[in-house]
């Protein structure tokens, strides 16, 4: 099952392998570039919307992607108070834990102080899915509110 996902995350993630060849062996002929990006970058997590309840993660990941190996994910969240609730950033060891968000198999890397000014930083250090998602409110946010998501970082050069 593992094997799959991982094949299929790969495979995925260029999703216009249907207009060329992205492999860079002298096949990618059209309107369509490689991905040139040449660094590590840092990437905020939903974008604009931050990490909050009720955004899809899990689309957004699928959207923004590919994410490479040393790429920094920028989780930016609202400390708690009396008119905000709190988020935190679990990441879960294996996938069947994650899709029934349980925590007890997760460990906490961000804290829900952590996410306010620039964010609680992870960087992407292997090659390996990494399985995210807010673990507030005994997993509520992971389970019905979307604050879930998977990435699998390539390394970089393997579009070349």
């Amino acid at each position: 099952m593992v094997l799959i996902a991982s094949m299929v995350a790969v495979g995925l993630a260029n999703k216009d392998w249907q207009h060329g060849n992205y492999t860079g062996w002298g096949f990618n002929h059209g309107p369509y570039h490689l991905n040139e990006t040449k660094g590590p970058n840092k990437i905020t997590v939903g974008g604009s919307e931050n990490w909050h309840y009720g955004f899809d993660y899990k689309q957004w990941a699928w959207k923004n992607g590919p994410f490479y190996i040393n790429d920094t994910l920028v989780f930016k969240y609202d400390p708690p108070n009396d008119t905000t609730r709190p988020h935190s950033v679990y990441l879960f060891q294996n996938p069947w834990s994650f899709m029934k968000c349980d925590l007890s198999q997760a460990k906490m890397v961000g804290k829900p102080t952590q996410g306010g000014g620039k964010g609680f930083e992870f960087v992407l250090k292997r090659w390996q899915p990494y399985y995210f998602a807010c673990g507030e409110h005994n997993g509520l946010h992971c389970k019905d509110g979307l604050m879930r998501f998977v990435v699998f970082p390539m390394f970089r050069g393997w579009h070349y």
